[in-house]
C-alpha cells in the first residue's frame, strides 16, 4: 500500500531484457537514505514491485533491482523506459505514517496519454487522454494516482480528465518533464471499483 507522494526520482542506470520480462536497475537519490530490503514492495512510476536486490553506490543513493513481467509490461508504461530516464519512487507506507495522499495500490489499470499542457504561471492544467472504463471510475475532486503521484482529478469527461499541478509537483516528480503524447499509469480510486462491483451486482 502507498500513499502517492513520491519520495524521489530515480533513474535507470540499465535495462535487462530476457524474453517477454524485464531486469530493472535504478539508482535511487540520497534523500531516500539505505531502508531497503530485499523483498521490499517499492512503487515505480505508481507501479508496485518487488525488490530483489539493492547495493549501496559512491554516490550516495542506492542501485535497486526488480523485475517486471509481460503483464506488467503490457499495461504500463514501465516497457517504454530508456537508460538515463527518471522514474516516481515511492516505498511501501508504515502502519505509523501519516497519510497525506491517498490509498494508492500500486496496481495500475491501465495508461492514458497526455492530451493537453496549458501553463498558468507557476502551475500546469494537464489534461490526459484515458479508456472510458477508467473514467467511469472518476469524479471531480476525487483522486487519481497519475505515474504513482496522488492527485485530485479537477474534471472528468467520457474518454479524459484534468489535473492541476503545482511547483512542488512539477519539480520533485517526472510530471514536470512530461509532454503531449507521453503514456502515463493510471491507478484509479479503489473505493470507485468496489462500488462500481456492488451496483453491477444489484443489476
Amino acid at each position: 500500500m502507498f500513499t502517492g507522494l513520491v519520495e524521489g526520482l530515480g533513474v535507470v542506470r540499465r535495462l535487462e531484457r530476457g524474453g517477454e520480462d524485464l531486469r530493472l536497475v535504478v539508482e535511487s537519490p540520497v534523500s531516500m537514505g539505505n531502508d531497503f530490503s530485499i523483498g521490499d514492495s517499492v512503487a515505480f512510476n505508481g507501479c508496485c514491485l518487488t525488490l530483489v536486490e539493492h547495493h549501496a553506490m559512491d554516490s550516495g543513493g542506492m542501485s535497486i533491482v526488480v523485475e517486471a513481467g509481460a503483464e506488467t509490461l503490457q499495461k504500463t508504461n514501465l516497457g517504454d523506459l530508456e537508460v538515463g530516464h527518471a522514474v516516481n519512487l515511492e516505498r511501501a507506507l508504515k502502519a505509523d505514517a501519516r497519510l497525506g495522499g491517498h490509498f494508492v495500490q500500486g496496481h495500475i489499470d491501465g495508461v492514458g496519454t497526455i492530451q493537453k499542457i496549458e501553463r498558468h504561471g507557476e502551475w500546469i492544467d494537464m489534461t490526459f487522454k484515458a479508456a472510458e472504463s477508467l473514467t467511469q471510475l472518476m469524479v471531480e475532486k476525487g483522486s487519481i494516482a497519475v505515474d504513482g503521484v496522488s492527485l485530485t482529478v479537477v474534471n472528468v469527461d467520457a474518454d479524459s480528465f484534468s489535473v492541476a499541478l503545482i511547483p512542488h509537483t512539477l519539480e520533485e516528480t517526472t510530471l514536470g518533464d512530461r509532454k503531449v503524447g507521453d503514456a502515463v499509469n493510471l491507478e484509479t480510486d479503489v473505493l470507485g471499483k468496489y462500488v462500481q462491483k456492488l451496483l453491477a451486482q444489484r443489476v
